[in-house]
């Protein structure tokens, strides 16, 4: 149970709807109750008349009828409050569901890369999905069934104990040994449902990974693999499902077994006694009758409440994993730290936890407020750290990252990501219109900003080709685009935003040279003012920067203008006769 004391905030948040509910239930228990003594006194009129202690039909007829009217009208406010007892808890569950789910999602998007590289897409979605709907049975229904049970027993047993002791301990005799055997059976539910829940995430981060790879699953023809592996974990979470269902099967057979028992105990029981005289009327055995199936159900449901708070304390387990790990990057500043582009890296160690990679070894250079740099290196030099450095992504294993002569630890965080404009390596597009994808920068972009922005971008003319335009809906992941189109896209979501930082992860790979010079013209002008980062593999894309830096195994082998590089013997120089002897071709 400790576990779902995390829950405990939302039960104070909606208190009060909880002690209404509490109220409503205890007015529903006690009309419930007032059925069964009605029932018995019909009885007890019928065998009055049997035996001429009444002998006038008129009155059994009033009597019978002014019952059933009792009755009907007894039944009729039972139910309509037993309708509000449902209304109240269960709309608690579903807010504390929608609560729930929202300080989980709202968790995993303060979560650092790391975590994301750990853990498994699928996983994460099931936590929040599957998991939190088991804890909304324990904050819906096992509550409700909870307050239901304690409240009918205090009201039923008192009664049934004011009128025959005797009697009603012999009749409540088997309800102890169902609750045990429901409990025992709720332990091997529990056991199993943990099992049946972490093949559920198995089975769905599977499907969600062949489902965004679809196009290499069927480029390489492992169509039929990819059905094997998945047939093969399907077969395994069916034969754990069947596994739990089987212990599941039990319950309601074990609860018809004993109703019947505690039945036939107050029929020969109580017939007994009604023979000996100790119970001197016969509507006494058909009010214990009703009453101990009003009372199978809910002494049932302790065994079955308990098996829902233990399904949902595992997925709390599983939740709360999640929601005790710490953000790695931290926002420490309240004020606000205006973005002005100086920025400065002294000495930058980094590596990577999950690799345990250096990236980067005693990186140490500077670059004013309106420069462009580039960035060149063969793959895995650490060019695309360096990027996510200056967004804050990763903090530095050691030295400092410095921005307008400040630490970047010490900058307020949504100041700082709001001042950049960051256009990955692999370019990701949302399923949603292409004019939101570009707006994602700036949601109260005007039209004419948009479109602007994709002239400058190259990709304007492509937009509107589409029968929809700007209104045209990407499929997962901006499938519906070529990768040029979706870096393209990107850029323009970068540069909407008017940052005072731009950076370019080889957005440009995908692009024809002619499109490129045209881009990196408009990008001449617009970072005209902006500190701007250009990562590249291609000497033409960053010929006209400030500045160029060579890396190679994180450290910084050549630095200077493309004038100064090319006349210098190393990596820059060869890279530019390649390529240029490469396009002469």
């Amino acid at each position: 149970m400790r576990a779902l004391s995390h829950l405990n905030k939302y039960f104070l948040k909606y208190k009060y709807r909880l002690i209404i509910g509490l109220i409503i239930t205890i007015i529903a228990r006690v009309f419930a109750t007032i059925v069964p003594t009605l029932v018995g006194d019909s009885v007890d009129v019928v065998e009055q008349y049997i035996n001429k202690d009444i002998t006038d039909i008129a009155d059994v007829k009033s009597g019978l009828i002014t019952n059933i009217l009792l009755i009907a009208g007894a039944l009729l406010i039972s139910a309509l409050f037993t309708f509000l007892m449902r209304q109240t808890f269960i709309v608690v569950s579903r807010f504390i569901e929608f609560d729930l789910k929202n300080e989980v999602f709202e968790h995993y998007e303060k979560l650092s890369l790391n975590f994301y590289k750990k853990n498994r897409t699928g996983d994460l979605m099931n936590r929040i999905s599957e998991d939190v709907s088991k804890v909304r049975m324990y904050v819906g229904p096992a509550i409700m069934y909870s307050v239901n049970t304690l409240t009918l027993f205090i009201v039923v047993i008192g009664y049934m104990i004011s009128i025959a002791p005797e009697l009603t301990l012999y009749t409540v005799a088997p309800l102890p040994i169902l609750s045990v055997s429901i409990y025992k059976l709720s332990v091997a539910i529990h056991r199993r449902s943990t099992v049946v829940q972490e093949f559920l995430s198995k089975l769905t981060t599977f499907t969600q990974e062949t489902f965004s790879g679809i196009m290499v699953v069927k480029s390489y023809n492992i169509n039929q693999q990819v059905h094997t592996e998945f047939s093969e974990l399907s077969n395994t979470s069916k034969d754990k499902n069947l596994d739990l269902a089987k212990v599941q099967a039990l319950f309601f057979p074990l609860m018809v077994l004993l109703i019947g028992c505690s039945n036939i105990l107050v029929i020969y029981i109580g017939g007994k006694q009604f023979i000996d005289g100790t119970i001197k009327d016969l509507g006494v055995i058909v009010e214990f009758i009703i009453f101990v199936n009003m009372l199978t159900w809910p002494v049932a449901t302790v065994g079955w409440v308990s098996s829902i708070v233990q399904q949902a304390e595992a997925s709390q387990v599983r939740i709360n994993e999640f929601l005790s790990q710490k953000p790695e990057i931290t926002n420490t500043v309240t004020q606000n730290t205006p973005i002005n582009g100086d920025i400065i890296f002294k000495n930058v160690s980094f590596t990577y936890d999950d690799t345990n990679i250096t990236a980067l070894k005693n990186i140490s250079f500077e670059v004013n407020n309106g420069e462009t740099i580039g960035i060149l290196g063969k793959t895995g030099s650490g060019k695309s750290t360096i990027l996510d450095l200056i967004g804050r992504l990763y903090d530095v294993s050691s030295g400092e990252v410095q921005i307008d002569q400040t630490s970047i630890k010490n900058l307020n965080l949504t100041d700082l990501r709001k001042n950049i404009g960051y256009v990955p390596q692999d370019a990701f597009l949302f399923s949603d219109s292409i004019r939101n994808n570009i707006k994602f920068g700036k949601k109260d972009a005007t039209e004419n900003e948009v479109i602007e922005t994709s002239k400058n971008a190259v990709v304007h003319n492509n937009i509107i080709d589409f029968s929809n335009g700007y209104d045209t809906v990407l499929g997962e992941r901006g499938v519906t685009l070529s990768g040029g189109q979706k870096q393209r896209v990107s850029i323009a979501r970068a540069i909407i935003k008017d940052p005072s930082i731009l950076l370019f992860d080889d957005c440009l790979s995908a692009v024809d040279t002619e499109t490129e010079e045209e881009i990196l013209n408009n990008l001449t002008a617009i970072s005209k003012n902006k500190t701007t980062f250009i990562v590249s593999h291609r000497v033409s894309t960053i010929k006209n920067a400030n500045k160029i830096m060579v890396l190679d195994e994180g450290k910084i082998i050549q630095q200077g203008t493309h004038y100064q590089l090319i006349n210098k013997k190393g990596y820059y120089q060869e890279l530019y006769l390649k390529q240029l002897s490469e396009k002469e071709i």
